[in-house]
C-alpha cells in the first residue's frame, strides 16, 4: 500500500482517531488476519459472533501494527474507529487506488472461468509491468479491496475478479475500485438459484461494463449473445474476442492434442500467429482469447502474445490441475467448485484424452435453485454422450447426475451412486489401472478429498495444468 498517515486513513474511511497519533504513517500492509500483520501495518478488526477480530488487536499491535481499524474502542489500543469495517476497507481501497494515476485496473466477471482468466491476464500483464492480482478468487466485498490495497506507486496493473450474488454487487465493487478495462466472459446458470434467470445474471454481470468511463475499454465475448449485447450498456470502446467471425481477437483452426490441450491460430487486426496452449480443455481457448485481447490493447505485439500464451500454466489450485502419478494414472483436479457450465467444460476436457479409459468423480453443484434437478441430470447425460467410461457420483444430493447418465440408452459406460468421498476413494483404489484418466469435480463439498487421496496414494509427477474456476 502507499504510505498514508493515520489522519489520512481516518478521512478516507470516514472514521475518527482514538488514542492514535494522527501523524503516524502506515508503511506496511493492511491485514485482517492478525498473524500476517507486520511492522508499520494496519490491522482491520471485523466483528463476528464466533470470531471477533477485536480480540486479536493487542497481538497485532505487538506484531508492529501502528493502529487498528475497528468498530469499538479498545483500551490502550490506537484506533481508527468506524461504523462498518467492511465499508471502511472498501473506502480505503478507493482512496489508495485514486492516488495511483499510472495504475490500470482490469476487472473481469462471468459465470465461468473468472479465476482462470484472471490468472492468464495477470501473467500477461506481468510481462508488461508490475502487476497485482489476487490469489485464487478473492472476488467479494472483502477480498476485492484487500487485493487492491496491495498496489503501490510501482504497480502498473491491478487485475481484479468480480463475483456477484445478486444485482448491484458488481456495481459496488466497481465503486470500490473503478475499472479502466472491463472483461465479461459469459453468462451461464451458476448461482441461478439466487438470480432467478440468465437475463438477471446478465443484468448483474453487465454492471461491470456500465461502470466504465468513456475512455475505457469493454472486452466482450462475441460467442455469447448476452455478453455481446452488453456493448449497448457502455460509452467505452468495445473489443470482442471469440471464435465468431466479427471478433477482433479470435481463434481459428482449433485442434486438441491427445491430452486435450488446444492449439489454434490467433487472428487480430495486426496479424496472426500460431498458439499452442499448455492448458487442458477446449474452454481454455476462450479464456486465453480474453487475456490476449487485454494484453493486445496494452501494447503486447501479436508474435510475443502467441509465445506468452503458450508458456502460461497453473496458478490457482484445484482448477484443472492435471498431474501424473508414477503408476501411469492421470488425475484432473478441478475440485475447487462446480456449476453446469464448468462441469461441461471439465467433462469435455476429460473426453479429450484420446484412447484412454476415462473416469469422472462428480459431486453436488450448489445454488441452482429450481434448476437443481435438471442441471445435475444434464451433467449426467453429457457425461454419457461424451462416452465417459465410468461415472462415480458422490452424495445423495448429486444423485440426478447418476439418473441422467443411466437414462442415455446407448451409453456403454457405467455409473455408480456412492454415499461419500471415502466410498469413491475405496472404489478407485480397487479399480484404477495404468493409463486411466480421472476427473474430480464438485461444489466445495469436500470433493477435493478424493483428489488428495489420489495424489497421496502414489507418487506424482506434477504436470502442466490450468486454473479453471468456473463458479
Amino acid at each position: 500500500m502507499i504510505r498514508l498517515s493515520l489522519a489520512e486513513v481516518a478521512v478516507a474511511v470516514d472514521g475518527r482517531l482514538v488514542a492514535a497519533d494522527p501523524g503516524v504513517l502506515v508503511t506496511g500492509s493492511v491485514e485482517f488476519d492478525s498473524r500476517k500483520v507486520g511492522p508499520g501495518g494496519l490491522f482491520v478488526a471485523f466483528p463476528g459472533e464466533r470470531v471477533d477480530g477485536h480480540d486479536y488487536a493487542d497481538g497485532a499491535i505487538r506484531a508492529g501494527a501502528v493502529a487498528v481499524l475497528g468498530t469499538r474502542v479498545l483500551p490502550g489500543v490506537p484506533m481508527v474507529l468506524v461504523a462498518d469495517a467492511q465499508l471502511a476497507l472498501g473506502r480505503l481501497a478507493r482512496a489508495v487506488t485514486d492516488r495511483l494515476p499510472e495504475l490500470t485496473v482490469v476487472g473481469l466477471t462471468g459465470s465461468s472461468g473468472k479465476t482462470s482468466t484472471k490468472d492468464l491476464i495477470a501473467a500477461l500483464t506481468a510481462r508488461l509491468g508490475p502487476t497485482v492480482a489476487p490469489p485464487g478468487s478473492f472476488n467479494n466485498e472483502l477480498g476485492h479491496p484487500y487485493t487492491a490495497l496491495q498496489a503501490d506507486p510501482g504497480t502498473r496493473y491491478l487485475v481484479l475478479e468480480k463475483g456477484a450474488r445478486g444485482v448491484g454487487h458488481v456495481s459496488y465493487l466497481c465503486e470500490v475500485v473503478p475499472p479502466q478495462i472491463s472483461v465479461v466472459l459469459n453468462v451461464g446458470v451458476a448461482h441461478i438459484g439466487e438470480f432467478g434467470s440468465r437475463e438477471t445474471i446478465a443484468l448483474a454481470k453487465g454492471e461491470l461494463v456500465a461502470a466504465l468511463p468513456a475512455e475505457g475499454l469493454a472486452v466482450l465475448n462475441a460467442d455469447d449473445d448476452l455478453v455481446a449485447a452488453m456493448a449497448s450498456r457502455t460509452r467505452a470502446r468495445v473489443v470482442r474476442f471469440g471464435e465468431a467471425a466479427d471478433a477482433e481477437v479470435r481463434a481459428v483452426d482449433v485442434v486438441l492434442d491427445e491430452r486435450g490441450r488446444p492449439s489454434f491460430t490467433l487472428v487480430t487486426p495486426e496479424g496472426r500467429a500460431p498458439v499452442r496452449l499448455g492448458l487442458t480443455g477446449r474452454h481454455q481457448v476462450s479464456n486465453s482469447l480474453a487475456a490476449a485481447a487485454v494484453a493486445r490493447e496494452l501494447g503486447m505485439p501479436v508474435s510475443e502474445l502467441a509465445t506468452a500464451l503458450g508458456e502460461l500454466g497453473l496458478v490457482s489450485s484445484r482448477r484443472m490441475d492435471v498431474f501424473e502419478r508414477v503408476d501411469g494414472v492421470t488425475v484432473i483436479d478441478d475440485s475447487y467448485n462446480a456449476n453446469p457450465a464448468s462441469m461441461a467444460a471439465a467433462l469435455r476436457a476429460l473426453a479429450g484424452f484420446e484412447r484412454r479409459r476415462t473416469i469422472a468423480v462428480l459431486g453436488y453443484m450448489a445454488e441452482l435453485g429450481p434448476y437443481e434437478q435438471e442441471g445435475h441430470a444434464e451433467v449426467g447425460r453429457l457425461a454419457a454422450d461424451l462416452g465417459v467410461d465410468r461415472l462415480l457420483v458422490v452424495g445423495e444430493a448429486a444423485a440426478p447426475i447418476h439418473q441422467g447418465a443411466t437414462s442415455v440408452r446407448d451409453w456403454e459406460g457405467e455409473s455408480v451412486q456412492l454415499t461419500d468421498q471415502a466410498d469413491a476413494v475405496e472404489v478407485l483404489r480397487g479399480d484404477l489401472r495404468p493409463g486411466d484418466v480421472v476427473l474430480v469435480k464438485g461444489s466445495r463439498y469436500r470433493t477435493w478429498e478424493v483428489a488428495d487421496a489420489l495424489r497421496a496414494d502414489a507418487g506424482t509427477d506434477r504436470g502442466a495444468g490450468a486454473d479453471g474456476d468456473l463458479a
